[in-house]
């Protein structure tokens, strides 16, 4: 059974290749989605697939990449009409 879950990343995760590093993650766990930057200096990441590979997902996005430092992921309520193919990096809003 497939899930869906928004976070919003909070820390220092603009500038340092946040964003790649979700997608080489959300790519390696088969799950679907996007992530972009935010204007608050934050990051927003939508990820649907399997709950096991959304829990991994999870937790590589406390990590984050090297140079990031990660405060806060924070679980927001997916929008009704998100139904991604694939995963990608969209516009900054």
């Amino acid at each position: 059974m497939n899930i869906t879950q928004r976070y919003r990343v909070t820390g220092y995760v603009q500038g340092v290749g946040f964003r790649a590093y979700a997608m080489a993650r959300a790519l390696t766990l088969d799950l679907s989605g996007y992530v972009r930057n935010r204007r608050d200096q934050s990051v927003e990441v939508l990820a649907m697939g399997p709950l096991e590979s959304i829990e991994a997902f999870h937790r590589a996005l406390l990590v984050g990449p090297e140079g990031s430092r990660v405060d806060q992921v924070s679980e927001m309520p997916p929008g009704h009409d998100e139904n991604p193919q694939g995963f990608s990096i969209l516009p900054t809003i």
